[in-house]
């Protein structure tokens, strides 16, 4: 009795001792992460088994521990309780979405479900008409395009010390000036012309010189009352219009300025993809073997073309491997990185000193990878519509891409730094030197015509 009791009690003990190692040898295992999930509303038991692969990228696909979480996960979630289904999610094996490799084969995730190594791929995965060729895809479930993502402090425009002009363009004040001097002009002829402001005809004496009539205007622009005062209602209907443009031109000039001081550095100088091809100070490149790179191979816009020369010539040293590192590397350095607008769009919502920059081009869609003639493709692009009808989607988006930049910078608060009124300390010094310039003139004039009239030195 004693020896069947010291053999079961052995028996047990190997039995628990091989489940901890085979449950240790799972945890270890790099590229299963996940195993397969039972349905929520039951056991599981004879529900389908699907085999996912999936890439690891932020908020998409996330390691939490032993766990994986994420948008792409919480969709598959959804899905799988629609459908019910069972699956196994597993990381790609080489890293990359999938692209056409030297030989032939295609790689990433797009390689593993030719190869039946999986069944559909879960992921950011961009459709194109490329991999549409080889798999099926889903209606999409998220919208992107291909946008650029700078650092907020590499990409803003360096404050002119004339930043007091910027409200309005060159030509505005080419045409300001323009009609400053022909309103004087005017002003000068009419006076000339109406009897009216001749106070002594005999004597040949105006008010209104053409100096008097440059003082008056510039007053009427400063909003500042100015002599002479105009007495014929010729000269008075123009110093009224003048008034009118003025006001309407102050007020302009007021809010264009009060906006672009609130808007302050984040004026950007590149604003589309031409803009980065013209500049020299950011080095610019894209996701190795990505959609977005055959974008630019396979585009016939000049632009893009030199875009993609630009990479191709120097792709050891512009193309990254991983999104994440594209992310560090315009953190670190004077970089711009290519890529899914809406990837950027999450890196500008953790990291407040990014920003993407106005222009999107290549509307596209991130869409659920299947093989071909599968059965789940059709209830799958279903189920999609369903989550997006429900606005499941739209919930997902706003949950993973949630952000505390925005509200940040509303409360933010700073004095204006010294560039943005440089301009304006300057003249008034110019203005400040010139007069006193023009006092010294005045009186060296004065004390010659003194010394001519005394006939002294």
């Amino acid at each position: 009795m004693d020896k069947g009791l010291h053999f079961t009690i052995c028996v047990v003990t190997a039995v628990l001792l091989l489940r901890e190692s085979s449950q240790a040898g799972e945890e270890k295992d790099p590229e299963v992460l996940a195993a397969p999930k039972p349905d929520s509303r039951g056991a599981g038991e004879g529900l389908p088994t699907l085999t996912v692969t999936t890439i690891l990228e932020d908020p998409y696909v996330m390691v939490r521990g032993a766990e994986l979480e994420g948008y792409c996960m919480e969709l598959l979630g959804a899905l799988a309780g629609m459908l019910r289904f069972q699956y196994r999610v597993k990381v790609v094996g080489d890293g990359q979405y999938g692209a056409v490799a030297a030989g032939g084969n295609w790689t990433g995730m797009i390689g593993e479900i030719l190869r039946r190594e999986a069944d559909i791929a879960v992921a950011p995965l961009t459709v194109t008409s490329a991999r549409e060729e080889v798999v099926s895809f889903t209606t999409p479930f998220l919208q992107t395009g291909i946008g650029i993502l700078l650092r907020k402090d590499t990409a803003s425009q360096d404050m002119s010390f004339f930043h007091f002009l910027s409200p309005f363009s060159k030509e505005t004040w080419t045409a300001l000036l323009f009609a400053y001097l022909l309103t004087c002009f005017c002003l000068f002829l009419v006076a000339r012309l109406s009897p009216c402001e001749w106070n002594e005809p005999k004597n040949e004496e105006n008010h209104f010189t053409f100096l008097n009539s440059l003082w008056f205007g510039a007053g009427a622009l400063a909003l500042q009352g100015a002599t002479p005062r105009p007495q014929a209602l010729s000269v008075r209907v123009i110093a009224v219009v003048w008034w009118l443009f003025t006001l309407a031109l102050l007020a302009a000039y007021i809010a264009n300025f009060t906006a672009l001081l609130s808007s302050g550095s984040e004026q950007l100088p590149i604003q589309t993809f031409e803009d980065l091809v013209k500049q020299r100070n950011l080095e610019f490149g894209t996701l190795e073997g990505s959609s977005t790179f055959y974008y630019f191979k396979n585009s016939k816009n000049p632009i893009h073309q030199m875009i993609y020369e630009y990479m191709e010539k120097r792709r050891e040293h512009v193309l990254v491997k991983t999104y994440q590192e594209a992310v560090q590397r315009v953190m670190d350095s004077n970089y711009a990185f290519i890529g899914e607008s809406i990837s950027q769009d999450l890196a500008a919502a953790r990291h407040c000193n990014l920003i993407r920059a106005p222009e999107v081009i290549g509307a596209r869609g991130f869409g659920i990878a299947t093989a071909q003639a599968s059965p789940w493709t059709k209830p799958l692009s279903i189920a999609v519509l369903k989550l997006r009808e429900a606005g499941d989607l739209d919930y997902l988006r706003n949950k993973w891409w949630e952000s505390s930049c925005l509200r940040q910078s509303r409360d933010r608060w700073g004095p204006l730094q010294p560039p943005a009124l440089g301009g304006l300390f300057l003249t008034l010094g110019i203005g400040l030197t010139l007069g006193i310039l023009a006092a010294l003139a005045e009186l060296s004039s004065s004390s010659r015509r003194a010394a001519a009239h005394a006939k002294v030195s």
